[in-house]
């Protein structure tokens, strides 16, 4: 489907204005929220190696009351702790340095946890509201229930995130927290109830520390808005954390949390994963719940929004959307044993071509290889390459799919509706002169998106044909991947770009969307830090309901590639 003139012409003005946007943008004075120009690189690495146990670790040793007493004390690396190579402690079960047994109360964790926010918040500016009181008041139940029930079988049961550190996306409601996203007309709502995913992880004995940044209304891939300004990456203060849910991804890297909630409805758990270092997966549509939080899809955008964990560590994944995902999660076949060496494994290297997006950095090509190398020497499969045409289509698809007419005829909701927050509807051109002048209380992705949104409905001929496209390329995905196949796929066109930078790329989140309106399920997965000690990864793909097949191989990959990186020592 070849584009028309105007579309290409519509291709170079926006170009030209991101760039003319981003030398504007360099004469403004820096986010408040920014570190200061003697600022270090990096966020320092953990000092406590108790902050390196994976979720489902920490909850097994907190139920049996131990903790080794090396991964209790001081820096992990000072103290001679043996760590992986992805900076985990391994501790036989129940044993200390010489096989004591020791236990360590949940608000040890908690304390270490809230330490480690202190120390790295003022440089990452993640966590945008805390409650630290309000975590160690629940820290002390748990070690309350867990004092009263010793030895109790079914605590594993009840329980499976008990006395685990969490932190979730300030777009979800947290009670007593503010639910902005990011919107300053929302500046003063409070949260009176919990998301229904976060309740589920409340009762599953997760403990909330405090809510993180995200994008204005959750639609741009950079993670800063005008109420709490801008979110840094750990591994390199001046590069972006990815959106919308940025200040999880961030978090979650600088080890201020082991598990965070995020949502995805363009790939807002996989860039802020991927640009971190991290695992994030966006299940297959429909099997999360997405209420609680803001703003909530509707219309047909209700099949592409999705609900889903980040996480450090890629075994923490599957209990965690477990938990998420309640009764919808029989939908799924977690309890299948996966064969890794039946994979039908699959490879595109690049979108095939899209003038929309940027090419693909050869180092992130370089480790997709690597990937597939090691996948053929190691488990002795084929990894058939793959060129689907369609794809080079992602972003007009996406944009055409997500501001069509649903089942019964009703429109999305207006982008500009939103920023107005049921008030009167925001006119962006009168926004872009007073950002202009600095007198916007919008960020000016949200400005643009404003801009833009009404612009694929003048060609509504060519719209339908994009529908139609996307339609036909799910079927197509479907039957390539089929029950037993998993297609690896660039996470993004670049690694971490700089702050700002964004506004030139703008379409690039197109790598990641695409698979939202396909509503295949998708695991982020870390593949070590590159040249300039930015993360790298890769997106594991599977047809709908395979959600298994992708998390197995993504703790394979872990294994084999280190998963996670501590910041800060590269």
């Amino acid at each position: 489907m070849a584009l028309s003139r105007a579309e290409r012409c519509l291709v170079l003005l926006l170009r030209l204005l991101s760039r003319a946007c981003l030398a504007l943008l360099a004469l403004l004075p820096p986010p408040r929220a920014g570190p200061a120009r003697a600022a270090p690189r990096a966020v320092p690495p953990p000092r406590r190696a108790l902050l390196l146990l994976p979720a489902r670790r920490l909850a097994e040793l907190l139920r049996a009351r131990q903790v080794p007493p090396a991964a209790r004390g001081g820096g992990a690396r000072a103290a001679g702790v043996p760590l992986s190579a992805r900076g985990t402690y391994h501790p036989r079960p129940g044993e200390g340095e010489r096989g004591r047994r020791v236990s360590v109360a949940c608000v040890e964790v908690v304390e270490a946890y809230v330490e480690r926010i202190k120390e790295v918040n003022p440089l990452i500016n993640a966590v945008v509201k805390d409650r630290f009181e309000e975590a160690l008041q629940e820290a002390r139940q748990v070690d309350k229930l867990l004092a009263e029930s010793p030895g109790d079988d079914c605590l594993e049961e009840k329980f499976p995130l008990l006395g685990v550190p969490i932190t979730v996306k300030e777009a979800f409601s947290l009670y007593g927290m503010p639910n902005t996203s990011g919107l300053v007309n929302r500046r003063n709502v409070i949260a009176t109830s919990d998301a229904t995913v976060v309740s589920r992880l409340k009762q599953a004995g997760a403990i909330p520390l405090g809510v993180t940044n995200c994008s204005e209304l959750c639609m741009w891939y950079e993670s800063s808005n005008r109420v709490y300004g801008r979110t840094n990456n750990p591994y390199d203060l001046q590069r972006i954390v990815g959106g919308s849910s940025g200040g999880e991804g961030s978090v979650l890297a600088a080890a201020g949390s082991v598990v965070g909630v995020g949502s995805d409805i363009g790939g807002s758990i996989r860039m802020p994963a991927f640009f971190n270092g991290v695992f994030g997966h966006k299940p297959t549509t429909g099997v999360v719940p997405n209420d609680g939080q803001f703003p909530n899809a509707q219309g047909v955008r209700t099949s592409y929004l999705c609900t889903g964990p980040m996480c450090r560590y890629a075994e923490d994944l599957e209990p965690v959307l477990r938990v998420m995902a309640g009764p919808g999660v029989s939908k799924l076949k977690l309890n299948e044993k996966v064969s890794l060496e039946k994979i039908k494994f699959h490879c595109m290297d690049h979108d095939g071509g899209s003038i929309f997006v940027s090419p693909v950095d050869k180092e992130i090509l370089q480790a997709q290889k690597k990937v597939v190398e090691h996948l053929e020497s190691d488990l002795g499969v084929r990894v058939q390459h793959v060129a689907i045409h369609k794809m080079k289509y992602s972003f007009q698809i996406w944009s055409a799919m997500m501001s069509s007419k649903d089942s019964e005829g009703q429109e999305p909701q207006r982008f500009t509706d939103l920023l107005g927050d049921h008030g009167k509807p925001v006119w962006p051109l009168w926004e872009l002169v007073k950002w202009l002048v600095g007198m916007s209380s919008h960020t000016l992705p949200a400005i643009a998106l404003g801009l833009t949104e009404k612009l694929v409905n003048l060609n509504l001929s060519g719209k339908a044909k994009l529908v139609s496209m996307g339609k036909s390329l799910q079927e197509e995905m479907e039957a390539l991947l089929g029950p037993d196949g998993v297609l690896l796929y660039p996470s993004h066109p670049t690694i971490a770009p700089k702050h700002h930078s964004p506004i030139c790329m703008p379409f690039n989140f197109a790598y990641t969307a695409i698979f939202n309106v396909l509503g295949l399920p998708v695991t982020q997965c870390p593949l070590g830090l590159g040249r300039e000690g930015l993360p790298l990864g890769i997106q594991l793909v599977a047809a709908s309901y395979n959600d298994h097949l992708t998390l197995a191989v993504a703790r394979y990959l872990e294994k084999a590639f280190g998963g996670w990186v501590l910041p800060g020592e590269v």
